[in-house]
Order: C-alpha cells, then structure tokens, then sequence
C-alpha cells in the first residue's frame, strides 16, 4: 500500500482508526508512526508496535522486508498528516496561531486567548502550562505535544465550539515536525536566547529550528517579528508570509508606548495603522509589553480590531508562574517566575530592580539533563542584579545536584561572596529566603514558575514553590 492510499483509507473510515507515536498505546488495527523524538526513535519500536498489533507501520527505514511498512521520506509529516485525517482534519477549521521563542511563549499565549475570549468566542490553547480544549483541560507534558496529541485536541475544540487555536511552538517540536498538517493563519517570533544546546548544538541550529515555523506559512498568512531581536531579520528573510513587525517605544507596523509602570502593573499605548488603544495590565517590563504587542499582532492577523485586543489585553489579570505575586500579609512582595535561563532571568531582576524599594533576593537553580552553557551565566546575571542571593536545585533529574550547584557558583566573580548562600534543598533555600525577607523587599522564586513538582532522578514529586510560599508566610504569620 502507497502512503496517500493509507492517509484515504484512514479519513475515510468511520469508526476511526487510531495513529500513535508511542508503541506502548498501540493496540490491535492501529495505525504506528514511526518519529525519532528528542531522546528516542520510534524505528527503534517497530517490532514493539508490530507485537501489540499494529496493522500498518509508517517509517523512513526497517530492518527486514514486511508488508505492514509503508516507507515515507518525512514520518513526522506523515504523522501529523494520518492523525489529522483519523479526526476528519479539524484544525483545517480552526483558525490556527502559533507563537515560538526562547521567552514568552506562554505570555503570547495566554494574552492571545484573553483578546480572543473578549471577541466572544472560544479559542483553544496549547502550551507549556495546560493543554484547553473547551472540553478538557490537562497539565502539559510538553510544551508542544507529538501530533495524534494534537489532532485529538483540535477535534475536541471543534466540539467544544471553538473558531481559534493558539499553540506554543517548542524548537525541539518544530525540528521535529509535531505541527505537519497544521496551517497557521499568523505565527509570532518573540526573542532568541542561550538555550537548549544540549540539543540543537549551535545557536545557528536553534535558529533554524524556530525559522521552520515561518518557512511554513503560505504567502496569505503573517509573520509577527520582533523588530528588537537580531534573529528576527534572518527569519524575515526566510518567509513568504506578510510581515508584521512590532516593537516597544520604537516605530513599527504595531507599536507599544509605555505610559507608566510599578509594582502593581503597566499602562502603555497600543498603535496600528493610525489607530490607539490603551492597555492596563499588571504585567511588568519591557519584554512583556512586547509580549503583549506580538500577542496583538496574532489577534490583527486573525482579523480581530485593535479595540477588541486592547480590551482582552487589559482583561487577563494573572498567567501561571509568570511574575506571579503572591498574596499575603507580608511587608515584602514574593514573586514566582518561570525564567529559567540567563536571558529571562537578566529581563525580570532588570524589571525589578529599579521597583525595589529595599533589596532584590532571588533564588534560583538549573535544570538537570538540559543545557549545561546557561548555569555559569545565570550566577553572574544574578551577581550584577540581586543583592541576595541563594543557588538551590532546580530539577535535577538524572544529574547530581551538587554538581549543577557546582557549575552554576562558576560563575560568581567570588563564591565566597557574603551575598551568596547555597542550599541544594530547595524546601529549605525557599524557608531561609522567605525568612531572611524584610519590609520593601523583593523576593523573586526563579526557575519553576507554574510547575507543581520537582524531578529527582526519573520520579516526580510534589513540589509548588507557590504552595511553599504561601504556606510558610501562613506559619509565620
């Protein structure tokens, strides 16, 4: 059998015949597709698949002649294209939004929906928090899951009334192909940053990983560039989309003027084509008024006006782990932050350094098994920045935690730096920051954000750096 004659065979029957990357949820009549992953290789699975009863195996290469495999030069695309078509090819009716980058992914995201929800209509969204299809909501695994993944969430969309999806695009998704037959209306590019060289090896490669989003996009579709980020001129070249670039407090074809911001949020101006709109978020800095600028521009393309955006902006009051004040009775703010590389961590304590009325206290650590280049640069962003400092673990997975402490303090000027206190645990760095705190203080929790566990080795614990906060300040109350 041909490929095409598989991909009719599976948009034609009812009921539908199930496409799975995972050999383990193959069962008897499935379709498996064989996709090299970050870490595995599907072809790897093949017999595996074939043992649970696979009736038809799609790769690129096996190991003997059988006639279940149909050989394709891309099984990423060919993925993305059966799981599609065994749901009857939803997202060909949704209007479909992406937005990738090292930092703001999850931001876009969020503000895009809330822009999207004030228009009066459902969007779906997938990201690195939560996946929302209007019927079900579940914790994400990956910040961009494999495709059968996807092509069952568009489906439930659609049944849940939804017109819109919004969906965070991970490099590593891209370079492997996890959104094949998806067409997108309009995708972002929000920054490039160290990140990720554990797998893409060069930032080149990284690059290339993010362009592939925009070389996707057909002639009617639009390009949402940072006209402040370098990379964004080489991925303009790369595209056949219409450009929208935008910028903060610099001209552009959709521009952010920033009017006024502290501690509890930012006002600034919104402008396209001649017209205005003021935004009141409590959002802080810079690169988020920007995130909130690239979230417009997808909102633009997928024909909303700028009022209607303006107002959903101003309407999203709290995204998950993202600056993310906790509340309470202290005399000292406590702020819970995803920024988990140099880059964020450098926009955030620069953010709130000039807000502090007393001392800046960060803790961070970094995570195991993930890019080992970022740790050292992260001490020293956080030497020039905060006035206390404590290097705790982050999830360590595989690796020992001392040993990343160990790359991370590297990167101090001088480790033995009075401002500095180590604490693999990170319990206890948290209690310790939390007690050190006095009134006008500021005390960002950096590297876990949103995430409600801690991976230590291969097992999950429960872990909430909010929930800690918020039960120790209890306590001390």
């Amino acid at each position: 059998m041909l490929f095409d004659e598989l991909l009719n065979l599976v948009y034609d029957s009812s009921p539908e015949i199930k496409v799975h990357c995972d050999s383990r949820a193959v069962q008897p009549g499935d379709i498996f597709v064989a996709v090299k992953g970050t870490q595995l290789d599907g072809h790897d699975f093949i017999d595996h698949a074939l043992k649970n009863g696979a009736k038809y195996i799609v790769a690129q290469k096996y190991k003997q002649n059988n006639t279940a495999i149909i050989f394709v030069e891309d099984s990423a695309n060919a993925a993305g294209l059966l799981a599609q078509a065994s749901f009857k090819n939803p997202a060909q009716k949704l209007t479909n939004l992406a937005v990738t980058g090292t930092n703001g992914k999850t931001t876009v995201a969020f503000l895009v929906r809330s822009a999207i929800k004030n228009a009066g209509q459902t969007c779906g969204l997938i990201g690195t928090v939560f996946y929302d299809t209007g019927l079900n909501r579940s914790d994400a695994n990956l910040t961009t899951p494999d495709a059968p993944a996807i092509a069952k969430m568009t489906s439930e969309m659609l049944k849940a009334h939804a017109k819109y999806m919004v969906i965070e695009a991970s490099s590593h998704a891209l370079s492997q192909n996890r959104t094949a037959a998806i067409n997108f209306k309009a995708a972002a590019f929000t920054n490039l940053a160290g990140d990720h060289l554990d797998y893409h090896k060069t930032q080149n490669q990284y690059l290339a990983a993010k362009t592939l989003l925009f070389q996707n996009l057909d002639k009617n579709a639009a390009a949402i560039l940072n006209k402040q980020s370098p990379q964004a001129e080489e991925i303009a070249k790369k595209t056949n989309a219409k450009i929208l670039w935008y910028a903060v407090d610099q001209p552009a074809d959709i521009q952010a003027h920033i009017e006024s911001m502290d501690i509890t949020g930012t006002t600034f101006s919104l402008q396209y084509q001649g017209q205005k709109q003021i935004v009141k978020t409590p959002l802080i800095g810079k690169y988020n008024i920007a995130n909130h600028a690239a979230a417009a521009g997808l909102c633009l393309a997928a024909g909303l006006d700028l009022k209607t955006i303006a107002n959903g902006l101003s309407n999203l009051k709290n995204i998950p782990g993202r600056l993310e004040k906790i509340n309470s009775s202290a005399d000292f703010t406590v702020i819970v932050d995803y920024a988990h590389t140099d880059d964020a961590l450098k926009n955030v304590l620069e953010t709130l350094k000039p807000l502090c009325k007393n001392r800046l206290i960060v803790v961070f650590g970094c995570g195991g098994d993930r890019d080992k280049t970022k740790r050292p640069r992260m001490a020293k962003v956080a030497q020039n920045l905060a006035d206390l400092i404590f290097v705790t673990s982050d999830n360590p997975r595989t690796e020992d935690p001392l040993e990343i402490i160990n790359d991370i303090i590297k990167g101090f000027d001088n480790k033995n730096d009075a401002k500095i206190t180590v604490e693999p645990d990170r319990k206890k760095a948290l209690h310790l920051a939390l007690n050190t705190a006095k009134k006008d203080d500021i005390l960002l929790i950096a590297g876990k954000g949103h995430e409600t566990y801690q991976i230590i080795g291969k097992q999950k614990f429960d872990f909430s750096d909010k929930q800690i906060a918020l039960d120790y300040l209890a306590e001390k109350k």
